[in-house]
């Protein structure tokens, strides 16, 4: 009985949720991804910076 219960008020909870509006949906995805984007390519000049340093030592 408590699973049902738990189902129950997750149903209940959820129709509480103020779900974003398409646009806000699209804006959001757009600066998630640019983030990840310059993120990696960030951390990836990092890595070929310390790779080339690296190698001129060793």
């Amino acid at each position: 009985m408590k699973i049902v219960k738990f189902f129950k008020n997750v149903s209940r909870e959820m129709k509480k949720v103020s779900w974003p509006k398409r646009r806000e949906l699209t804006s959001y995805t757009i600066t998630v991804l640019t983030t990840v984007a310059f993120v990696a390519v960030f951390f990836a000049i990092i890595d070929l910076g310390i790779s080339q340093i690296l190698n001129l030592f060793f």
